[in-house]
């Protein structure tokens, strides 16, 4: 277990979901960095482990990432955990597990809880393709702008979002993607109060409006793909352009000022640019 930095996942709510691997794990390094010692300590104390923390998340500075890199240097190991489920997923890590990778040092992880693929697993949605998006942007209008770039995207779409944001972001869905979308929102994946509303976006903006208690907690939202109909090939022409601009611009300055030429809509050209370039 020397000179090894595990990426350690850990309970998203149920501390029994805690894998054997991962307590035996966290009780064998040197040493671990927690996204939040404080946060961690109950999960630690549960398990009986009595190994040194030290604080680790992904505004930490140089210093502190110098500092764990220098751990595995003296042929130490060490656990990354972070507050819930898996390290790096909308959580911190990338900066360390890149630094110990270009240092020449093992990485290995020891899975466990993802929020995302849990509450994909019970949805009921497609999950032969699908995306996960992270947490959408605070600012209305860059929310917006964010959603209209997926809104013909054919896969699945996956967000996490949180309670002071939650309504906000399902009505910005209903106006980008359509009040008859389906979709579901999982709240509070393996805790006492697990929910899962599913029906259309109309529907859940509806059920937040008129229950509070679901707008509390963590959450997972979940959209069915565009339908074929909503990926419609454009004209030869509109290929034409597309492809030319593509050439000179970035996908997304392309598919703006294409839309701009042809009066397409700008968020259809911006998913078949990409595909244009993943040929």
């Amino acid at each position: 277990m020397t000179a090894t930095l595990f990426i350690v996942a850990t309970p998203i709510g149920n501390l029994a979901d805690m894998s054997f691997r991962a307590v035996e794990v966290l009780k064998s390094v040197d040493i671990i960095a927690a996204e939040d010692t404080r946060h961690s300590a109950k999960l630690l104390q549960h398990y009986h482990i009595s190994t040194p923390c030290i604080p680790y998340h992904d505004h930490s500075d140089e210093n502190q990432t110098r500092r764990i890199i220098e751990k595995l240097r003296e042929d130490l190991s060490v656990a990354l955990i972070s507050d819930a489920g898996t390290p790096l997923i909308s959580d911190p890590g990338y900066k360390l597990v890149l630094a110990a990778r270009e240092a020449g040092f093992t990485v290995q992880p020891v899975p466990g809880a993802c929020a995302l693929i849990a509450a994909l697993s019970a949805a009921g949605l497609p999950t032969d393709r699908f995306a996960f998006y992270g947490f959408p942007p605070a600012k209305t209008a860059a929310r917006k702008a964010f959603f209209e770039e997926l809104s013909a995207f054919s896969h699945s779409l996956v967000f996490y979002e949180s309670p002071h944001r939650v309504q906000e972001s399902l009505l910005a869905m209903r106006e980008v993607f359509g009040g008859q979308r389906r979709a579901v929102l999982a709240r509070e994946i393996s805790k006492t109060f697990e929910t899962f509303l599913s029906g259309d976006l109309q529907t859940l903006c509806e059920a937040l409006e008129s229950d509070a208690n679901q707008s509390r907690g963590e959450f997972v939202l979940m959209l069915e793909g565009a339908s074929e109909q909503a990926s419609e090939a454009f004209s030869a022409e509109t290929l034409r352009i597309l492809t030319a601009l593509l050439e000179e611009l970035s996908v997304k300055q392309a598919a703006s000022l294409a839309a701009k030429i042809t009066g397409e809509k700008k968020n259809k050209l911006y998913k078949w640019a990409l595909e244009l370039q993943a040929e």
